[in-house]
């Protein structure tokens, strides 16, 4: 998995080929994978700190998902009763996916 630092350097080496042009490309990657090589053996000899897991957003740091888990299960049980008893099964169909549409987007909104 790329460090931040690393993905910084590549884009200084890709611009760097775009300014310079294709005749400075061997260079560009070679002094690229020298850096590279440099990092990996300073983080060896313990000279650099071993870089931070990448975490994804969870309950700790969103609790809206939560809460709005919650609020989804509490609020399925009198909407599949009334569901129910005016439409039947269908009814309770559609608003249990009307509810995990709900989650669903807001799962897919807090991953972006």
């Amino acid at each position: 998995m790329a460090t931040d630092e690393v993905r910084k350097d590549l884009r200084a080496a890709v611009a760097a080929r775009q300014e310079l042009g294709p005749e400075y490309e061997a260079e560009i990657i070679d002094s690229f994978l020298e850096k590279l090589d440099a990092r990996d053996r300073h983080r060896g000899a313990g000279l650099l700190p071993e870089p931070a897991p990448r975490r994804h957003p969870s309950r700790e740091t969103d609790p809206g998902g939560l809460a709005l888990a919650i609020v989804s299960i509490v609020a399925a049980i009198p909407i599949t009763a009334i569901a129910a008893g005016m439409i039947g099964p269908f009814g309770v169909v559609i608003c249990w996916a009307g509810l995990v549409a709900i989650n669903f987007a807001r799962t897919m909104a807090r991953r972006r």
